[in-house]
């Protein structure tokens, strides 16, 4: 036995000794490293995979070979003749590294011709190119499915615009930064404007020199990511270079010679340790007011205001737009950005990135006129307060309130990497949050309150700076992911995630809320403000299985469970399937998903001022769904939407430098959360000796209707066209919306009038089409980009409609069940639309130096702006439009006397002030 053990002994020592450690770093064809390669010592299950930074080490035995694979990349051996081998992997097919995306499932990466999902990839070059101030404004013209606009009534929502994916509104796109969940914004939009009722992350916060890609996933992601994707998942890949610096100059002025805009940015990297890396980037950025007021209409001014016509015309005489200031504010912000990562073992890697914003803004509500808010002697303190304060000889001329926000948004993650026998582990934690606070200036509370001695509190009492509150959002998410590689054919992944919420709405100072509150923004009342939490656990299975090399099907399945509405389980199923040499792909997933009502639309309550066509403006609230005066009108608390989500897609790439994807999807959603009509709410109670409670003018959020959502994505590209010295591409993307519509009848009582209906269905284009060419020539490279927006429509806030109100305004229901809004077709009905336009960008590029680029881009070369029309919904609204006079009484209506002449007071199809000149310096050191 002692002989057998000292023969085993020193056969091991031999094994052994005949052993090899390699070390090395696998990059791709433009110098990246990869990481995730497996590296298998060939006829063996001896293998590893590649760190963050595509480093490896595997012990061998001597003459071994080793087989370096990929997905989506080209499998390449090499003979283990060296103690240190680097390896560059080719894509497949000559695919760009561009392609190989991370989204969309929790197991292996796939390239985006692979995937079983459409993934729409985006560059820092293709960003860039565009000449946008902002990273959201850029995903504008590169993304058809992707809209966002400015609203027209700036108020809060001018901190950030709101913007969705395949018409589906901010809540229900999930934006990721390096696949990790980023916080919601505190914002909750409650204007009469597209994403009414929606609240979304603050994208436009990011800084675009930070961004190495973006990743879009089009299709519902419940499934693999949790809670906000169902219309899809944005991921923000952030930069990881260690050695290049650049800093980039922008600079750009309107047509119209105001909205000026100067920016200054660095990128830069540094190397921590032997192998650590640290990327960082700076931003700040100044754009001026850009003013497009309408010129005001005499006559309906005089007949909202009931004002005499003489003095409105001399006013107007004088101040042609009612001194009103709308569209795009000054705006100021500060981003700064990290991202880093490094070994801390052999098998182990810490990353992290961190962000924080600042953002300032300043714009105007609408001008108080004169003869809106006038001097007599029951308002003499108006001449101290905006006058020059002489009794004999007043200056009183109005005044304009400003709206003053600030934003400050931060998210940082911590998180490790392991890898060990072909097990990927990634643990991390996330924290995030968004606060915004509001300053209205040059306004006055017109309350006529009075203290215990008679005297008024307001008035010639009042304050002009009012602090009116904000709110404030923040987030923690833990995650834990794990995968692996089992064979050539199956990879699995699972994990899950922990995440708590909070909510708060800052109480304003008493001068804002007191009475009517500052006039033009009221602030937070004491009993709508406070703090509210939740918390969830989410676990999550996912296996992708190859059937053959062409034939791939991946399920997930997931759980979560919340504090405050219970469970949740949700899956995805997807499959794709390529023929004639990968020339062509078939693809389609089905999936459930969900969305739980945010925060912000559980607990928000508030006061708002709004324009009400022919009656000025008006003071509205919103109660929720916990409060008690939602439970005496029997308003249901709210519950979590659920989605269907079927997509079938075809790709093909016939040669090398051609492709094309189109990809249909059908979704529909239960359950839906909105934000209602604005009702007039009394309760009489059961005794008719007790006197009736009036809750008011309100609004509030409900589990409303059902809806779907169908269309079509098309993607397509040519690249790599000689054309004499140089080589040009051309891109075409599309997206077509078939179906936009609610599918059910008005659950839990909820009230959806036609305004509501268009903001939430009909007020983004209903196709949107983008067509570029490149040319690149020596140091040269021109691009022009085509965006065509197509039709939208309005039934705006005011206009004719045949809709049945009863006499406190509130809609009336049809008898027959059915819970439709009960019409009169003997009364006109009309709405607005939008027409279809072409917003053409150019841009040319000069490398004058190895290191210095000039870029100069023209953005809406043609001056295009957005033109709408009345339409006729029956024969009564044709009739309507036969007489100019009602005509004109119809426009005044809905752009508040001409004031938003350009884009109506609710919204547009698209932003444009006019042309756009933007110059930028970039340089290399």
């Amino acid at each position: 036995m002692k002989k057998i053990a000292v023969l085993l002994f020193l056969f091991n020592a031999l094994i052994a000794f005949a052993q090899k450690e390699v070390t090395g770093v696998v990059k791709d064809n433009t110098g990246n490293p990869l990481p995730g390669v497996n590296i298998v010592e060939k006829g063996t299950t001896n293998g590893v995979t590649t760190d963050i930074e595509g480093f490896y080490k595997i012990k061998v035995q001597e003459g071994a070979s080793l087989v370096y694979s990929y997905v989506g990349y080209n499998t390449i051996t090499r003979l283990a003749n060296a103690t240190t081998i680097d390896v560059s992997l080719s894509e497949e097919g000559g695919q760009n590294l561009d392609e190989v995306v991370v989204t969309g499932s929790r197991t292996a990466a796939r390239s985006n011709t692979t995937t079983a999902l459409p993934i729409d990839v985006l560059s820092s070059k293709d960003l860039t190119s565009t000449g946008q101030a902002s990273f959201d404004k850029a995903l504008q013209y590169k993304i058809p499915s992707f809209n966002t606009v400015q609203t027209p009534v700036n108020d809060a929502t001018s901190l950030l615009d709101p913007y969705e994916i395949r018409n589906m509104g901010p809540s229900r796109t999930l934006i990721l930064i390096n696949g990790k969940r980023k916080n919601l914004s505190s914002l909750l939009y409650v204007q009469t404007s597209p994403g009414r009722g929606e609240t979304g992350a603050d994208i436009s916060a990011i800084p675009t020199d930070a961004i190495e890609r973006v990743e879009i996933l089009r299709d519902g992601a419940s499934a693999q990511y949790g809670s906000d994707a169902i219309a899809g998942v944005m991921n923000i890949i952030l930069k990881k270079n260690r050695t290049d610096s650049a800093v980039t100059l922008r600079s750009g002025i309107t047509s119209e010679g105001d909205g000026e805009m100067l920016g200054v940015s660095l990128n830069s990297g540094t190397t921590v340790g032997e192998k650590g890396f640290l990327n960082y980037t700076i931003d700040f950025s100044k754009v001026s007011l850009a003013n497009r007021p309408g010129t005001v209409d005499a006559e309906g001014d005089a007949g909202d205001f009931g004002a005499n016509i003489a003095d409105v015309q001399s006013f107007l005489n004088r101040r042609p737009d009612a001194g009103n200031v709308n569209g795009s504010p000054e705006t100021a912000a500060a981003k700064f950005l990290i991202n880093g990562g490094s070994p801390i073992s052999e098998n182990t890697d810490l990353y992290y990135n961190a962000a924080y914003v600042y953002k300032k803004v300043n714009s105007f509500a609408n001008y108080r006129t004169p003869y809106w808010r006038p001097l007599d002697p029951a308002n003499p303190y108006l001449n101290d307060f905006f006058g020059n304060g002489d009794d004999s000889n007043p200056s009183y001329d109005g005044y304009a309130p400003t709206f003053e926000g600030e934003l400050n948004d931060y998210n940082a993650t911590l998180g490790f990497k392991n890898v060990k026998n072909g097990w990927n582990t990634d643990g991390s934690l996330t924290v995030g949050g968004n606060k915004q606070t509001y300053t209205v200036n040059n306004s006055v509370n017109r309350s006529d309150l009075v203290d215990a001695d008679g005297n008024n509190i307001y008035l010639e009492n009042s304050p002009i700076s009012f602090k009116p509150g904000g709110t404030s959002f923040n987030h923690v998410v833990g995650n834990i992911d794990i995968s692996r590689i089992v064979s050539d054919q199956i990879s699995i992944g699972f994990g899950t995630e922990f995440r708590t919420e909070n909510f708060s709405v800052i109480e304003g100072d008493k001068a804002s809320w007191d009475g009517t509150g500052a006039d033009s923004f009221a602030g937070n009342r004491p009993e709508n403000s406070g703090k509210w939490n939740r918390y969830n656990v989410g676990v999550y299975l996912d296996v992708a299985f190859d059937i053959t090399k062409d034939f791939l099907i991946n399920g997930t399945v997931r759980h979560e469970e919340y504090s405050d509405f219970g469970g949740a389980t949700v899956w995805k199923a997807s499959t794709r399937y390529k023929f004639l040499e990968d020339k062509i792909t078939l693809r389609g997933s089905i999936s459930t998903g969900f969305r739980a009502p945010t925060l912000h639309q559980i607990y928000t309550q508030k006061s708002q001022y709004s324009f009400v066509p022919g009656e000025g403006i008006q003071v509205s609230g919103i109660i929720n769904n916990v409060s008690p005066q939602a439970r005496k009108l029997g308003v249901n608390q709210l519950q979590p939407e659920k989605s269907t989500n079927i997509t079938v897609g075809l790709g093909a790439k016939p040669f090398k430098n051609f492709n094309i994807t189109l990809d249909y999807y059908n979704i529909k959603i239960e359950d839906r959360v909105t934000l209602g009509d604005r009702r007039y709410e009394v309760i009489t109670p059961a005794d008719p000796a007790q006197p009736s409670e009036v809750i008011g003018n309100v609004a509030y959020f409900s589990n409303a209707f059902d809806s779907r959502t169908t269309g079509l994505d098309v993607v397509t590209g040519y690249s790599n066209i000689g054309i004499g010295e140089g080589k040009l591409g051309f891109n075409l993307s599309g997206n077509i919306t078939f179906e936009n519509k609610r599918i059910s009848g008005m659950k839990n009582n909820s009230s959806f009038s036609d305004i509501l209906n268009s903001l939430a269905f009909t007020s983004r284009p209903n196709t949107k089409w983008i067509f570029g060419a490149n040319y690149d020539i020596g140091k040269f490279g021109f691009s022009l980009n085509n965006t065509y927006f197509g039709k939208s429509t309005f039934n705006q806030d005011g206009l004719v409609s045949n809709e049945v109100r009863d006499t406190d305004g509130n809609l009336v229901r049809n008898p027959d069940g059915s819970g439709e809004t009960l019409r009169d077709d003997n009364q006109p009905n009309l709405k607005t639309q939008f027409l279809a336009k072409i917003v053409t960008d150019l841009g040319v590029n000069f490398t004058a130096t190895e290191k210095l680029t000039i870029s100069l881009n023209v953005n809406n070369l043609f001056n295009v702006l957005p033109e709408w029309k009345f339409v006729a919904e029956n024969a009564a609204g044709s009739a309507l439009l036969a007489d100019p006079a009602q005509v004109k009484a119809q426009s005044n209506l809905i752009t508040f006397n001409q004031r938003y002449s350009r884009m109506t007071y609710d919204g547009s199809h698209f932003s444009q002030l006019g042309t756009m000149f933007n110059l930028s310096l970039n340089y290399k050191f």
